[in-house]
């Protein structure tokens, strides 16, 4: 996350560039939960802006690597070096239950992703046997098993809504989310409720919230996340870590204008 110094910096060098002024030419029109009205279209366009105005090489910037993208992807290599599928399967198989949690939260613990409480919440649900294997499996289920991706996420939201808790729950949205979208950021992506609302509004796409995790909730930023790389496609986007990123310096007041 970028200091408040480099902002500063980073918007008076990018400040005054009217970078590739209009989009819309670029886009398809939104479509399902996504409203295609001209009013959109200039608050979609606003976003990309704003995002331009930081990043003006898009997704390819040296500046939105070091600050968005580079860490994000080295959790994600470094969870394909220690968690890969064959891996996850051979420590299952062997009851290593404390072993793949401890370095799933290790992997997360080097990122910024989650606040402190909720790393503390879910080192305290696996510190036991009990909640260790329930972790573990429910986490490969939702990472390798057969089955929908709705019937795959809502079996993890039952999952972490049962673990064992001291403090603080371990059912909330950025604990559902975040261990896919290292694992996976192809294919999920992580949700912070109150940056994703703000960034849903500023782009004027109508994000379906729950306050507990829910596939409904899910489903919806997923589509959020898809308007966003078709929109911004000659921006390079090249998975969910660019669109989570897109959302995040949308709707964070670490990138307020």
């Amino acid at each position: 996350m970028p200091t408040l110094f480099a902002r500063l910096s980073c918007r008076s060098k990018y400040g005054h560039l009217e970078h590739m002024a209009s989009s819309r030419h670029h886009r398809t029109g939104r479509q399902s939960i996504g409203r295609t009205t001209e009013s959109t279209d200039v608050l979609a366009d606003r976003c990309r802006q704003k995002f331009l105005r930081f990043f003006a090489d898009g997704f390819d910037d040296q500046q939105y690597i070091e600050w968005e993208r580079g860490y994000k992807w080295k959790a994600h290599e470094r969870w394909m070096e220690e968690l890969n599928y064959d891996e996850f399967r051979s420590l299952l198989t062997q009851g290593r239950y404390i072993e793949i949690s401890s370095r799933a939260i290790k992997i997360e613990s080097r990122t910024n992703l989650l606040f402190s409480f909720e790393k503390m919440a879910i080192r305290d649900a696996v510190k036991s046997i009990k909640g260790a294997s329930a972790f573990a499996w429910g986490l490969y289920d939702l990472l390798h098993a057969a089955g929908s991706d709705q019937e795959r996420f809502e079996r993890w939201c039952s999952v972490l809504a049962a673990l064992p808790r001291k403090k603080t729950r371990v059912s909330t949205w950025p604990l559902a989310t975040v261990f896919g979208f290292i694992a996976s950021p192809n294919q999920h992506i992580f949700l912070k409720p109150n940056v994703t609302r703000v960034a849903a509004k500023e782009y004027g796409f109508r994000f379906d919230y729950d306050a507990s995790p829910s596939w409904n909730g899910y489903q919806s930023l997923l589509e959020f996340a898809k308007v966003i790389r078709r929109d911004l496609k000659d921006l390079n986007p090249k998975d969910m870590i660019d669109a989570q990123s897109f959302i995040w310096v949308q709707g964070s007041d670490e990138y307020a204008e």
